[in-house]
């Protein structure tokens, strides 16, 4: 049985790296008495599979990972174990079956995400919400990227799939395939520079709220979270 786990991190997790994510909920399937399956060869592991990395310092109500068991079980019970020994910060929302084990994994499926960004208190520069308008509707947005032997300007623009105002947020879907990843951190520096405002550190909050996979055909985008793509078993 195939099954995509999604899971919440908020609070003082978001300190936690990936690699440290990935080591707690091993040890937190061992804790839940769950029959996970391990691979074969001399040094055994779990088979698990997490999707796009959540970045230091980061929130988020929407992340998941895949992992297979040996048996099939109900996965209102699978998502209820594990929930009973999270650590707090940490809560598993639901459990999915995945039909097919060969079926694309979490992170093979990854195209955008949603964020949610607030202004920490007396951080948000004047006249924020009109501009957030305004930086919606250009039609480049070019950045210059640095790599390790050179810089160049790409336009970010077509990665940047929704940008609105959500009352006292800034709400993004952005691409997140690893082709096209771009970070909510480079689209808000992006903004308040375009705004002429200075790069003060931490003067924002980043929430990642859903991740999805990309149905449509060539030229358009169906979006479909990962949890929509997987079934419940009783």
């Amino acid at each position: 049985m195939k099954v995509r786990i999604k899971f919440s991190k908020e609070g003082h997790t978001k300190f936690i790296g990936h690699l440290d994510t990935m080591r707690y909920f091993q040890k937190a399937v061992r804790r839940a008495a769950l029959p996970v399956a391990y691979s074969g060869g001399y040094s055994p592991h779990m088979i698990m599979s997490f999707a796009a990395p959540l970045g230091v310092g980061v929130t988020s109500t929407g992340e998941y990972f895949d992992m297979e068991l040996t048996e099939t079980l109900p996965t209102e019970e699978i998502a209820a174990r594990l929930d009973a020994v999270m650590a707090e910060g940490f809560s598993v929302l639901c459990a999915r079956q995945v039909e097919d084990k060969k079926a694309s994994t979490a992170m093979a499926l990854v195209a955008a995400a949603d964020y949610r960004i607030s202004f920490r208190k007396g951080r948000a520069p004047e006249g924020w919400k009109e501009r957030v308008i305004e930086f919606a509707a250009r039609k480049s947005i070019p950045v210059l990227k640095k790599t390790k032997k050179s810089e160049r300007e790409i336009d970010i623009r077509p990665f940047i799939y929704e940008i609105a105002l959500d009352g006292e947020y800034i709400f993004l879907k952005l691409a997140s395939a690893s082709a096209n990843y771009t970070k909510p951190e480079l689209v808000m520096d992006t903004f308040l520079q375009w705004m002429g405002e200075e790069l003060v550190p931490f003067s924002y909050q980043v929430q990642r709220c859903e991740v999805y996979a990309d149905k449509g055909t060539e030229g358009s985008h169906v979006f479909v979270s990962l949890q929509d793509l997987g079934e419940e078993v009783e």
